[in-house]
């Protein structure tokens, strides 16, 4: 067998004996439990990969510290941890096939812009309402983005259509909506006194301001949507059209 055809546990035989100046060919006696054990709990605990040489400090002279670390390599192959050898000396590793179980998808939660957070405020307290509408209630035009990214995190959804000249769309919020935000119902939204006892309502302006009651039920002048109105690229294609 030429040293090309050598297997891979062979190989590591030689560069250990190599590190420490031994030549091939020598029998070497198996080594003790103790000597196993020892070298198990320095290359586990060492967070870092852990030379030959620094194993044979810690073991003393009379280990055969090559003998330990091929038998710890046979004895760990095919298993969930392998040991094996780096540039930097030999480290305890997962097994290469079982990389998919370390995978993590993370989201990275993003932060809605005022306007979007403006605009899901007033369709939670006015629902059913229309773009126009909300335009009115906020005193700005809405821009089309924010609806848009309302629609798609799934918080907002269209309810039906206003019974008046264009049939303008109307939207409400969504189940989703509910779960996000830990309310049973619509019923749950904060009222007047809520608002005010967490400092977002001015008590002197309270007065003067009436917080609306939302109904998940359809409107005296709100038609249901037909088929196909509800599919989510709809209202991307066609939500400026008809409003």
């Amino acid at each position: 067998m030429t040293s090309s055809d050598s297997p891979p546990l062979a190989n590591a035989m030689r560069r250990i004996e190599n590190a420490f100046g031994e030549g091939e060919g020598v029998l070497r006696a198996e080594p003790s439990a103790d000597a196993l054990r020892a070298a198990e709990a320095l290359l586990f605990a060492g967070g870092e990969p852990v030379t030959a040489k620094a194993l044979a400090e810690k073991l003393g002279p009379e280990v055969d510290v090559a003998a330990v670390l091929m038998k710890l390599k046979a004895d760990y192959a095919g298993r969930g941890v392998e040991l094996v050898e780096t540039g930097a000396g030999w480290r305890f590793q997962s097994a290469p096939d079982l990389a998919g179980l370390f995978a993590e998808n993370r989201e990275q939660p993003k932060r809605l812009p005022k306007a979007a957070l403006e605009t899901l405020a007033v369709i939670a307290y006015h629902q059913p309402v229309t773009r126009a509408e909300i335009e009115e209630i906020r005193g700005v035009s809405l821009s089309r983005g924010s609806m848009e990214l309302l629609l798609e995190i799934g918080w907002i959804r269209p309810r039906g259509r206003r019974r008046t000249p264009g049939r303008p769309l109307t939207f409400g919020t969504s189940e989703a909506f509910l779960g996000h935000f830990g309310l049973a119902s619509l019923d749950a939204l904060p009222g007047k006194d809520d608002l005010k006892g967490l400092g977002l309502l001015d008590a002197r302006a309270a007065g003067q301001i009436e917080v609306p009651r939302p109904s998940d039920e359809m409107s005296s002048d709100e038609a249901p949507l037909t088929e196909g109105e509800d599919a989510a690229n709809f209202f991307v294609d066609h939500m400026e059209k008809d409003e």
